[in-house]
């Protein structure tokens, strides 16, 4: 008999394989889109402002929490550091939008003399005014940049690369690994935002740099306007993240990461330098985090030291638990339930529960309800929201 002639299997694009990337895009845009026609600025007014900024911020803390999922849900790292990234980030682009507001604002008060005011007198008025709250007047030496928004958009990204990669790699060829490395990171944490906190750092200590929301150079553009633009800004971040991080985990990359958080000990007796795949992964992530900071400090108006303080990263890791750790969109779908929930809860918009001989406050039991929630979730569904969504879609396909 003749043999039937073997067909060669075509291979599968990278779409085919990871259908849930096409899925996230086309779910993201349509939510940016109606976003826009709902809004007051280019819509027809029924979605406040204040929504806006807030969907805005919530796709910076998805992006995050994107970051998270690779760096602990993908390779095993569980840092409670990452949100210091996030606050560098804010801080990098917070230099350059206080600077230059304070510039236009010295400049302004300044016009009205008989005599232009020299570049000595302009940049010693932004000196007293920007740090006058802590008994300075001098520009210190990190902010020689801050006047340049290329050079700072360079240090969203260089400056908690950079310290990321210098902490990875003490970390790393130590070997520290588990619960050591996680007390690390935290402590890192602390210890930059103890750092911060002083008034000799720089950086306004605990007052932090505040007005970010006014973007110079855009004096006749409304707040509405403005969220609406970072709100484009953020959503294309998310999704340019998101595409990157399924890519990075779809690969034999990612085959390599999984096998690093599932048999360390395994993959580098198979001639892999386990060491230089993780400070990859540390370091990338801490910059995807950066972005993610400086897209959302904007939106909020202000950035302190609180921000870095180690609970935030608690926090991010309990988002990513929640959503389903090791899968990106659960941690998307983790991140933006408690961020719309918390601000619903915290911002006055769910009222308060009467219990006859007391009421329930939402402001002062929130976190409480959320730490009952990670512990339910832990015990009940450890794959998170997004491993109820796979069961789901396995069960609506018959498998």
């Amino acid at each position: 008999m003749a043999s039937k002639p073997t067909t060669l299997q075509q291979p599968r694009s990278f779409f085919s394989k990871n259908p849930s990337v096409l899925i996230f895009i086309a779910a993201l845009s349509i939510i940016t889109l109606v976003a826009t026609l709902l809004s007051e600025a280019f819509g027809v007014g029924v979605v406040s402002t204040s929504f806006i900024k807030l969907l805005g911020k919530t796709l910076c803390l998805c992006l995050i929490a994107i970051a998270m999922d690779l760096v602990w849900g993908y390779c095993g790292i569980l840092s409670l550091g990452h949100f210091a990234f996030f606050g560098l980030g804010g801080y990098m682009i917070g230099m350059w939008l206080m600077y230059e507001r304070t510039k236009d604002i010295v400049i302004n008060s300044l016009s009205g003399r008989a005599l232009p005011p020299t570049p000595e007198e302009v940049h010693d008025a932004i000196g007293t005014q920007i740090f006058g709250v802590v008994g300075g007047s001098e520009i210190p030496a990190i902010w020689l940049f801050a006047d340049s928004l290329a050079a700072q958009l360079v240090l969203v990204v260089l400056v908690p690369g950079l310290l990321a990669f210098v902490f990875g790699w003490l970390a790393f060829r130590s070997r520290v690994t588990g619960v050591y490395l996680s007390i690390l990171t935290q402590a890192m944490t602390l210890a930059l935002a103890l750092y911060l906190f002083q008034n000799d750092s720089g950086l306004r200590g605990n007052n932090g740099l505040s007005g970010l929301q006014n973007i110079p150079g855009l004096k006749d553009a409304s707040q509405s306007v403005v969220s609406i633009w970072f709100l484009w800004g953020s959503a294309l971040a998310l999704g340019l993240g998101y595409l990157l991080a399924a890519w990075i985990v779809s690969g034999k990359f990612g085959n390599i990461i999984c096998g690093i958080r599932d048999d360390e000990p395994r993959v580098r007796f198979l001639g892999y330098p386990v060491e230089t795949y993780k400070l990859f992964i540390f370091t990338l992530t801490a910059v995807i985090a950066a972005v993610a900071g400086a897209l959302y400090y904007p939106q909020a108006g202000i950035i302190n030291p609180a921000e870095l303080a180690p609970i935030a990263s608690i926090y991010l890791a309990v988002w990513v638990a929640i959503g389903g750790r090791g899968r990106l969109y659960g941690a998307v779908i983790g991140a933006a339930l408690v961020s719309l929930l918390s601000s619903a809860f915290t911002g006055g918009q769910v009222p308060d529960l009467p219990l006859g001989l007391a009421t329930l406050q939402w402001v002062d039991w929130w976190t409480v309800f959320l730490g009952f929630g990670f512990v339910l979730v832990t015990l009940y569904t450890p794959q998170g929201l997004g491993g109820l969504i796979d069961r789901l879609v396995r069960k609506e396909g018959g498998q």
